[in-house]
């Protein structure tokens, strides 16, 4: 892909699929600001892909309305407009059944999830509709939670669920704007999320079985695609998973 020069936020860019994303990017020739709790994290993020004044690390909590704000002041500050925004911070969550699902585990999962999507989504708005030439694009992590659950996994699949909505309305209200947004379901990428997976998981049917994964580059490829369309074209929804995974395509 011929390099772009515009200007991307990555959220969660510490590590895993973030992290991929970011170095994605970087080698693409954005300009991009790595966002995440661990400053040292991003540093070495950002460091993979030699990118120089290209990568700026802003530490940031996207469950802090106060910190989203710091971090898109700074990109402002530094490249004044945004052409980009991967909303990609999230977690997974403690493992357990709903009647044994703690309340301050589900507001933390909700908080980070779609809270933290909707605070970035809000500031980039707010950027994208002012800034000369006008427009941009968000893309949404969703996962194949969005569409089909995994057992104990009620917080993360309700938050990917409701993240599934946040990408239609935005979609709907950044017409106006010139704002695209688009969302991305993964099903099994490797990252530390899903590094247990080979040793087995729990199934719908009560059995654990080993799961197949595939390599994070191929979530970045589908990005860098994503992000490379035109403003008056949009990935709507698009999918990229591990082939054999279980228990989304068929019965399970």
């Amino acid at each position: 892909m011929e390099s772009t020069g515009g200007v991307a936020v990555v959220t969660g860019a510490g590590s895993g699929i973030g992290a991929a994303v970011a170095v994605a990017l970087l080698e693409d020739g954005w300009r991009v600001a790595l966002a995440g709790r661990r400053a040292a994290a991003l540093e070495e993020t950002a460091g993979k892909a030699g990118a120089g004044d290209r990568a700026l690390v802003v530490p940031a909590d996207v469950t802090s309305p106060e910190s989203v704000e710091a971090l898109f002041a700074a990109v402002r500050r530094r490249w004044g407009r945004l052409d980009l925004l991967f909303n990609n911070a999230g977690r997974f969550g403690a493992a357990a059944p709903v009647e044994e699902f703690s309340l301050d585990e589900w507001r933390s999962v909700v908080d980070t999830n779609l809270t933290g999507a909707f605070l970035c989504a809000r500031e980039a708005f707010r950027l994208m509709r002012e800034q000369e030439p006008r427009g941009g694009r968000i893309i949404n992590n969703g996962s194949l939670s969005a569409h089909t659950p995994r057992p104990h996994a009620v917080a993360y699949t309700a938050t990917k669920h409701a993240v599934t909505g946040l990408t239609k309305q935005l979609s709907l209200e950044g017409r106006r704007y010139g704002i695209a947004c688009g969302q991305i379901d993964i099903g099994n990428a490797a990252t530390e999320m899903t590094s247990g997976f080979g040793g087995g998981a729990l199934q719908a049917d009560g059995s654990v079985r080993a799961e197949p994964v595939m390599d994070v580059r191929h979530v970045a490829d589908a990005v860098r695609y994503m992000a490379g369309l035109p403003l008056d074209a949009n990935a709507q929804f698009l999918t990229v998973m591990a082939t054999a995974m279980p228990s989304f395509v068929g019965r399970g």
